[in-house]
């Protein structure tokens, strides 16, 4: 079973429509809503988790892009901030998917949002706060 948390950014013209019961019914697909904010008439916002057959998964996605919804990752909204990193690696001891790692060569800790799962763990960890998640204000006020 495939599995991922993702953002989904609605358009006003789809928020009043059953997505989340077509992606069950008709690509078979389970989920987890873990934040929403979606108002009649207004962009919706909602973070959720969606697992099923990867071959299923995809055609998920590919329906919800059909619909004008932007799909992203949790990863995409999980960034680190270079400026603020001072590179102690407190971060790594944390990191359930090695996204945070130390480059033994420059012993400086680098970010691989490819494998970060969004769990958002280093966060606290960060002593300067250098690990930021970029939500947009209707997420945030959702929490």
């Amino acid at each position: 079973m495939y599995k991922k948390i993702l953002v989904l950014r609605f358009p006003a013209e789809v928020v009043e429509q059953p997505i989340v019961y077509q992606l069950v019914k008709e690509f078979d697909l389970s989920f987890n809503i873990l934040k929403a904010t979606i108002l009649p008439g207004k962009e919706g916002l909602m973070v959720m988790e969606l697992a099923g057959h990867p071959t299923q998964f995809n055609k998920g996605l590919a329906f919800l892009r059909e619909l004008g919804v932007e799909v992203k990752t949790i990863s995409q909204e999980i960034r680190k901030n270079e400026e603020k990193c001072i590179h102690c690696g407190f971060c790594t001891a944390v990191c359930p998917t090695n996204a945070l790692y130390v480059d033994r060569e420059t012993m400086e800790v680098k970010f691989d949002p490819e494998r970060c799962t969004g769990c958002e763990l280093c966060m606290p960890a960060c002593i300067v706060r250098a690990m930021e998640a970029h939500f947009h204000k209707e997420l945030v006020e959702a929490s």
